[in-house]
């Protein structure tokens, strides 16, 4: 029997399934995996994503956010946009949105308004939050903070942070998604996740980026989400029994509002 699990973040519209995306999503389901949670990047994955929706609607979730990295001095025109979506229709949550420093600081600027803008929508639905913070930990944990509310929570995705950030993270009310990265012999995710907690984590592919080891490089997967719940109980010198159970819960309820049968 397959412990099941939840893939809570992969952009499995993506144009890089796009020969092969029903075989992906087919595999995915016979890996045990049951839900594929797909985070928005920009308008113009919008219809992508919704057609994965409308083939799988009970399977493959969408998000509705602005990546940072697509945010340029436009941005109001794509929020605009985005805002008339989520007042149209339910969505799962809230991203992929946040802070990104790693490849471009030319609108850094606008990205920390553009994320203060979807994290008050997060609010105003009560909707679950995705946050992107390449090289920009401390100043998404920052904002977040500075519009902390009972009624906002979410997900650090791809998290690669410290202890002492994830404690921050988690005291916040905020989950870590734990991906390919803690597969990977320098990720340091080894050392810092047992003193953070498995009752803190769901997990997350981000195909087609960030491919677990053995698959390091090359495209990645939904259905590779039981090679890291593999490694997380690694790590934590528990099952996949214990590691299915936990984070099943934890994105059962982080995504409660919008759960078809978990």
């Amino acid at each position: 029997m397959l412990h099941p699990f939840s893939d809570t973040h992969a952009h499995i519209y993506s144009s890089k399934y796009d020969s092969d995306r029903e075989d992906v999503i087919r595999q995915t389901f016979e890996a045990g995996v049951e839900k594929i949670y797909m985070p928005n990047v920009d308008v113009e994955t919008i219809d992508a994503m919704l057609e994965v929706e409308l083939k799988h609607p009970t399977t493959c979730l969408p998000m509705m956010g602005l990546h940072p990295c697509d945010v340029t001095k436009d941005f109001e025109k794509d929020l605009y946009i985005m805002e008339d979506w989520i007042n149209k229709r339910e969505f799962a949550g809230i991203g992929e949105t946040g802070l990104d420093l790693y490849w471009d600081k030319t609108f850094f600027e606008q990205q920390k308004e553009a994320l203060r803008i979807q994290i008050q929508w997060a609010k105003d639905k009560k909707w679950p939050l995705i946050l992107h913070c390449r090289d920009s930990m401390d100043e998404t944990i920052e904002i977040i903070k500075e519009m902390q509310g009972e009624d906002l929570r979410g997900i650090f995705h791809c998290f690669t942070g410290s202890a002492e950030q994830g404690k921050q993270i988690t005291e916040m009310g905020f989950l870590l998604g734990i991906g390919g990265v803690s597969t990977y012999k320098n990720g340091g995710l080894d050392k810092v996740l047992p003193e953070i907690g498995l009752e803190h984590l769901v997990l997350e592919t981000d195909g087609p980026y960030l491919a677990p080891v053995p698959h390091r490089g090359k495209r990645n997967s939904p259905a590779y989400i039981p090679l890291i719940a593999q490694r997380v109980a690694d790590i934590f010198e528990t099952n996949l029994e214990e590691v299915s159970r936990i984070t099943q819960n934890n994105t059962k309820l982080i995504f409660h509002n919008f759960n078809h049968e978990l």
